[in-house]
């Protein structure tokens, strides 16, 4: 293989396997909002106690992140120096604002969140609960505005020409709210909230199969259950939003996306299919004029198709990001399905007697997970051959003198690296699991948590 095809793969590893960490600790801080708020509200110690259990989770997360992240600016550097001169002024003002906005917001409360339960009051633990719990939604905010730029650039011109042009920004803000940043953001915030509430479903439903813990895991299932029913019911909005955009100013991946070819027709919905890409033609189950009745309201309209593209500016790998958009959408029906059902249960107070949906909602964890991934990968694969958007092609962003030996000898290197940390990740996550929640009063020993700990335990036995 060439150097560019090993450093797309060496980049998709990499950022693939960092990705499974930002959305959970961004569900799981929303859920411990709730946990914690609960707390708050209703004094009752057993939602300090799964409060304080997902603390733990949410910093094993973190760190882990944090540690997979790091690459990624290097490899910025490394293998993509051409690139990284021509979006090193965009990208650098986002940067500088995830530095400002999250990172200091994140570093100022995290000391706070793991080790303040004995020092500080429960509103200001709250307090500081929220605002990592922002932070790392921040985070999120300035890595998509980037991402979203590379798709539909604004607010910028070009200086220099050939290899040495760059994008400078004329405008921070138009760059920030480019066509495609919103719709983007919220459909990652919610497949973040997806992700951290099914772990937390998925670890609870256990708990429940097993006798251990019954009365915390009932509640701490219900509050991620309400978590994922509103996130999937919401996701569905914000997923057809960003169709809506790709389609206006992507036009080559939402052909791809939906294996439509001929521009002259109307455009068919598929439910799943196979695309030719030698014969030009994609097969399977679909609704005829779907798509041009989701975009336009009307199953007449034709829809741009890849045919109207130069073949070397189509996406290369068209029946690849078929699959994955399709396999998106239909695990978001299915987490649709899955968690109204249980809702639709849990009212009529059926839901933890269902031993077999437990067992779904054990092995559910890997949906949201799933789904994020090749929500990815549609997205850039779909993007190329462009890595910014009609400006800069892949295969000119590289770097000058990497060599492919380079690129797959660290390949190899870093695949060995995450093994050993998902490894360490899965039996540190495993341990913490099997301990499970601890009684918060083992942890209550200055004369206000005393006091409060006794408060509440009187209460508790009225």
């Amino acid at each position: 293989m060439d150097v560019e095809i090993l450093s797309r793969i060496q980049f998709a590893f990499t950022i693939a396997f960092h990705y499974i960490y930002p959305p959970l600790s961004i569900g799981i801080g929303l859920i411990m909002i709730f946990m914690e708020g609960q707390f708050i509200r209703t004094g009752n110690p057993v939602y300090e106690k799964m409060t304080r259990f997902w603390i733990k989770i949410f910093a094993l997360t973190f760190g882990i992140g944090v540690a997979t992240g790091i690459v990624m600016e290097f490899e910025f550097g490394t293998n993509w120096a051409v690139y990284s001169r021509y979006v090193g002024d965009v990208f650098g003002s986002a940067l500088a604002a995830e530095g400002i906005f999250a990172f200091a917001l994140e570093a100022g409360f995290l000391g706070i969140l793991l080790f303040g339960w004995n020092r500080v009051s429960h509103k200001v633990h709250f307090f500081s609960t929220i605002m990592v719990t922002l932070g790392a939604m921040f985070s999120a905010v300035w890595i998509v505005v980037a991402n979203s730029w590379q798709q539909t650039p604004a607010g910028y011109h070009v200086v220099g020409e050939g290899m040495q042009a760059r994008a400078e920004i004329t405008d921070f803000w138009a760059m920030v709210f480019n066509p495609s940043s919103i719709e983007r953001l919220t459909h990652v915030w919610i497949g973040a909230f997806l992700a951290g509430a099914f772990l937390v479903m998925s670890i609870h439903a256990y708990y429940l199969l097993k006798g251990r813990f019954t009365e915390l895991s009932k509640k701490a299932f219900t509050i991620a259950l309400f978590v994922a029913a509103a996130s999937s019911l919401a996701q569905l909005f914000t997923g057809h939003k960003s169709a809506e955009v790709v389609a206006e100013y992507q036009p080559a991946k939402l052909a791809a996306m939906e294996g439509h070819y001929d521009s002259l027709a109307v455009a068919d919905l598929f439910i799943f299919g196979w695309v030719d890409q030698e014969k030009k033609e994609t097969k399977g189950l679909k609704v005829p004029g779907g798509l041009s009745f989701m975009l336009h309201q009307d199953v007449e309209t034709p829809i741009t198709g890849l045919n109207s593209f130069r073949e070397e500016d189509q996406p290369g790998l068209i029946n690849f990001v078929f699959q994955t958009y399709h396999l998106m959408v239909a695990i978001g029906m299915a987490l649709i399905a899955l968690s109204l059902y249980s809702l639709f249960l849990h009212f009529r107070k059926k839901l933890f007697q269902k031993r077999w949906l437990l067992w779904v909602f054990v092995w559910s964890v890997f949906l949201p997970q799933i789904a994020n991934q090749v929500g990815w990968y549609t997205a850039e694969v779909g993007r190329q051959p462009w890595v910014v958007y009609n400006l800069l092609r892949t295969s000119d962003a590289l770097s000058e003198t990497v060599t492919a030996n380079h690129v797959l000898f660290s390949l190899i290197m870093f695949t060995i690296v995450y093994i050993l940390l998902f490894s360490l990740f899965i039996y540190l996550l495993n341990k913490k699991i099997k301990h499970g929640p601890e009684d918060p009063e083992l942890h209550q020993h200055s004369p206000r948590h005393s006091g409060m700990a006794s408060t509440v335990k009187s209460q508790s036995h009225e």
